[in-house]
């Protein structure tokens, strides 16, 4: 198969689809590799590279599209890429199609299969594709809030860990998951005082069990949300339903409650975000102030720390990857049921029923699909 991995164009998004070692290891296992020049640099790989393990460089994206067979990327591809799609290619990346109705309704005319980084399962019920991302955004939470927090980008002034004689910041950290249980790691060990709530009676034991005093946790509820907003300093949203948009959990009439300047940080804002007034922010723009309340909504927080983010998720797609190259996509989708929950979008029907529930738009099995 023909694998193409184009530069990331979204702004400030430094990340790359492919590293140099699963264009290697796609090359060793008979397929051909086109990278467009320069897609590498960003996470610190440069053209050499790639070429030194075999894979070829393009001059540009239209290129790439034009003859690879599957595209692989980070994120969502943006609305000059989808014009380039067509009938039975293959995308590789991340979607959110939920809160995007503009690219479903491309993706969905372009004919191609479309397969979700963020919907394929294991067998644990788990994310593994979304995980490594959802790690990284989770330790860049409380690091971005505390930037948000000082006096100069329109925060409260207040110091994560405090100092003697001076108390620390007060964290809510809505979601107890991959994101929020990374969050609350670091916010802790900046020396918050952090607070996570969750609505699983098993999640919060584990929690507890786990990190023991490092962190409080909660119950999720609007009452124990409403008690805790006017003392937080700072809220992390790290809610997930797979697929689905975002749930929003606090509303702007609930901004008034809480204290001038304090920082809403929503890694939720790639489904839509969980605060009714987010809006997504890139890293060259990425704080906005609605009634005196900073919000932090960059839609791509990983690329960031691109090379970090580069590699761990390079490390988790590369055997589905190299499934669907291998075995073709369907039997691929057919023989593991995981990767089948990443298909999206096939032949221009929506496969996935959180999304379509999310838009408004009819679905079919992914099963059904495979026979399309």
């Amino acid at each position: 198969m023909k694998i193409g991995c184009p530069k990331e164009i979204k702004p400030q998004e430094f990340r790359v689809g492919m590293t140099p070692a699963a264009a290697q290891e796609a090359i060793a296992h008979g397929h051909e590799v086109c990278i467009e020049t320069n897609a590498g640099l960003g996470s610190g790989f440069t053209d050499e590279q790639y070429t030194a393990v075999g894979a070829k460089i393009l001059g540009t994206a239209k290129e790439v599209f034009a003859e690879a067979e599957m595209i692989v990327k980070v994120k969502e591809p943006q609305a000059v890429e989808r014009k380039m799609l067509r009938k039975g290619q293959i995308l590789f990346t991340y979607l959110h199609l939920a809160p995007d109705p503009e690219q479903t309704k491309d993706l969905l005319a372009s004919g191609a299969t479309c397969i979700a980084y963020e919907t394929v399962t294991d067998r644990n019920g788990g994310l593994p594709l979304l995980a490594p991302m959802s790690e990284v955004a989770g330790r860049l939470a409380p690091q971005v809030g505390a930037w948000t927090l000082q006096k100069a980008n329109g925060g409260r002034g207040v110091l994560m860990g405090g100092v003697p004689g001076v108390g620390p910041a007060r964290v809510i950290v809505i979601g107890g998951g991959v994101v929020g249980t990374h969050a609350a790691r670091v916010a802790a060990g900046m020396g918050a005082d952090v607070t996570v709530l969750d609505r699983s009676l098993t999640r919060l034991r584990y929690l507890d069990d786990v990190f023991g005093g490092l962190f409080k946790t909660g119950y999720s509820s609007a009452g124990l949300l409403a008690e805790l907003l006017p003392l937080a300093d700072m809220v992390i949203g790290a809610v997930l339903i797979p697929g689905a948009a975002a749930p929003k959990l606090i509303t702007r009439k609930q901004l008034a409650e809480m204290k001038p300047g304090a920082a809403l940080v929503d890694v939720a804002i790639d489904q839509g975000g969980c605060f009714e007034t987010s809006k997504p922010t890139t890293h060259q723009d990425p704080v906005y102030e609605v009634d005196g309340i900073m919000h932090y909504c960059v839609a791509n927080m990983p690329g960031a720390v691109a090379r970090t983010s580069t590699i761990a998720l390079g490390n988790a797609t590369m055997p589905f990857m190299l499934a669907i190259a291998d075995k073709g996509w369907r039997q691929a989708c057919a023989d593991d049921p995981h990767l089948r929950n990443g298909l999206n979008v096939h032949a221009g029907k929506l496969t996935y029923a959180a999304v379509g529930e999310a838009l408004g738009i009819d679905t079919i099995p992914a099963e059904e699909a495979l026979k399309l």
